[in-house]
């Protein structure tokens, strides 16, 4: 197929341009700015031409951290399911996370969560293989370019994958492994916590005691036991959803020593803040817990320096059904991924953040972080995943996931997503998702 996306205003890579894109063979072929006249062969016939005038362009958005949910809890979503939500909010890449049931520990269940997602993935897709207390052997075993990164789950949130002892840390830490991907949280503190919180209220924990229960002493603790593993022996770390100012400092000055210690900021955590409990309920209990409004505000400012430069959702679908039930039987968790482009433009909206680095956070760093092949740029001989939308036009957005919900339902944002093209085609319009096309296992560098 070929294809012109004519006079769009493109966003890359730290500019703002007037522009024409030409697609062949499901990569961008050439780039070309406003002021460079379009040959007469692409107005022929040959090429589809697609008029931008109106809409901002930018590269399809690349979500590090996902669930969904497959195998094991298919009913919450699934890779067909969760993949298509994605793909309508302008999520072209997706790496989704081990804790499934069974968990993606072994080469065996990583393959088949690969062939599943060959057969009915909407977004382009990765897999993360994830660490246990004695699986060492058999990830060291596995082909780097099987997976995206080796997740270690420091803290409760997935029961038999949590990683606790320190002789498989040191190990994990010390082996030179593609990408090590940490959800810090420490369990001691949590169950300190939560025995405290029992002993006060019984089984009526209001959720507004979530933060005090996952508290940001336990990120605290669990992170700074991350940082200085791999400060020790020069791990590549990338600490997952981080939720207090504390940690974005801690990855500040790691930073500064091993460039290797990056970190993650989930999209929720720039929008909710612990007054909001009352509220959102069991709409909002993820881990770790959303903290307070200066948390908040210092991951946004994390977001906007640099300090962190990845953002994604940490999608993660349940049934309202289970949602609704008591604190301690509500699981945490929740479904984002086809509104986190919505979300982070309306920072750019409200004067928080500008465009260029959402692009940034959203596209072009992950695609570096991960060391991902031909994605995550506009650039000539790269993939043409990309992202159409219109700035500063009203929008109610369909909910696509399989649960059903999310916290943003009923919300009017003041951006639209009018066109997604994956690999060249397009997959997306106007909220109609193209069911035929599929997406592809990603590369990498």
């Amino acid at each position: 197929m070929k294809r012109i996306l004519h006079n769009a205003t493109i966003v890359n890579e730290g500019e703002k341009f007037k522009g024409s894109i030409i697609i062949e063979n499901g990569r961008i072929a050439r780039i070309m700015r406003l002021d460079v006249t379009l040959p007469e062969k692409y107005f022929s016939g040959e090429y589809e031409f697609t008029d931008c005038e109106g809409l901002t362009l930018l590269p399809g958005i690349i979500d590090d951290q996902v669930h969904f949910r497959e195998p094991g809890n298919t009913h919450k979503g699934d890779i067909a399911s969760e993949s298509r939500a994605a793909l309508a909010g302008g999520v072209t890449t997706f790496m989704d996370m081990p804790n499934t049931n069974p968990a993606t520990t072994t080469l065996s269940a990583l393959k088949q969560k690969l062939a599943s997602a060959e057969k009915n993935s909407h977004s382009n897709y990765a897999f993360y293989i994830g660490a246990t207390n004695d699986n060492m052997e058999e990830i060291l075993s596995i082909d780097k370019s099987l997976y995206c990164g080796v997740k270690v789950f420091m803290g409760s949130s997935t029961g038999n994958m949590l990683v606790d002892s320190q002789d498989a840390l040191e190990k994990l830490f010390s082996s030179r492994l593609k990408l090590i991907a940490t959800h810090c949280e420490d369990e001691e503190t949590i169950r300190r916590n939560m025995q405290e919180a029992v002993g006060k209220y019984g089984d009526n924990i209001p959720f507004s005691m979530h933060p005090a229960i996952r508290s940001r002493e336990a990120c605290i603790a669990s992170s700074s036991k991350a940082i200085s593993l791999a400060l020790k022996y020069g791990t590549s770390l990338h600490v997952l959803h981080i939720s207090t100012a504390e940690e974005v400092e801690m990855i500040r000055k790691a930073a500064a020593i091993n460039p290797l210690i990056t970190g993650e900021i989930c999209v929720h955590y720039l929008f909710f803040n612990d007054t909001m409990y009352p509220e959102y309920g069991a709409k909002m209990k993820c881990n770790p817990a959303i903290k307070k409004e200066s948390d908040m505000h210092a991951l946004r400012e994390a977001v906007k320096d640099g300090t962190i430069r990845v953002v994604a959702t940490d999608h993660a679908p349940h049934l309202l059904r289970e949602k609704n039930n008591p604190y301690i039987k509500s699981p945490s968790g929740l479904p984002l991924v086809g509104h986190s482009l919505l979300m982070m433009l309306e920072l750019v909206s409200d004067g928080i953040l500008d465009i260029c680095t959402v692009a940034d956070r959203m596209c072009h760093s992950p695609a570096e972080r991960f060391g991902i092949l031909d994605r995550g740029y506009i650039r000539e001989g790269y993939y043409a995943d990309i992202v159409l939308i219109k700035e500063n036009e009203k929008c109610l957005p369909k909910v696509e996931y399989k649960c059903g919900w999310t916290p943003f339902e009923g919300r009017i944002f003041r951006n639209r997503i009018c066109r997604v093209i994956l690999n060249g085609e397009d997959a997306v319009t106007d909220g109609i998702i193209n069911e035929s096309v599929r997406g592809r296992q990603i590369e990498f560098k």
